[in-house]
């Protein structure tokens, strides 16, 4: 897979520094990485991104989590980084994705809304058509690559 070009603070677009996705199942190390196509999709609103795959994966970690700490600490990311993601999403969208409680500790949290929920889904169901969409032509392009 190609490497994706750097920021100034040494992260790709939309990775936390030293974040990386696990190996896809199979992956022979010693025979090479297995080749994939992956569709990032990404919402604009003027020149903010609204919403893309960093996003959703920060969605998906506080649904999970309960917290934008341990969320950003799932995704190894800073907690500012964290926040400014859901300030972000939330000041894009009519309604918020993300509802937060201050308190910090064992007595703040956040949590999906409904309209933070139905975005995710509907986000994540515009990856799988882009994949079904892109697989003719990905069987064609795949036997082109070294292997």
């Amino acid at each position: 897979m190609p490497t994706r070009p750097k920021s100034k603070r040494g992260q790709g677009p939309g990775k936390p520094a030293g974040a990386r996705r696990p190996a896809p199942s199979g992956e022979n190390r010693a025979a090479g990485p297995r080749v994939t196509v992956r569709p990032r999709i990404r919402i604009y609103r003027g020149s903010a991104i609204a919403f893309g795959p960093g996003k959703a994966d920060l969605l998906e970690a506080l649904r999970d989590t309960g917290s934008i700490t341990a969320a950003a600490r799932r995704l190894g990311m800073s907690y500012m980084r964290a926040w400014h993601l859901v300030q972000t999403m939330n000041g894009e969208f009519r309604d918020p994705l993300v509802a937060t409680l201050r308190g910090g500790g064992r007595h703040g949290g956040a949590a999906l809304t409904a309209t933070g929920q139905a975005v995710l889904e509907l986000y994540r169901r515009m990856e799988a058509a882009g994949l079904r969409a892109m697989a003719p032509a990905w069987r064609r392009l795949e036997p082109h690559l070294r292997r």
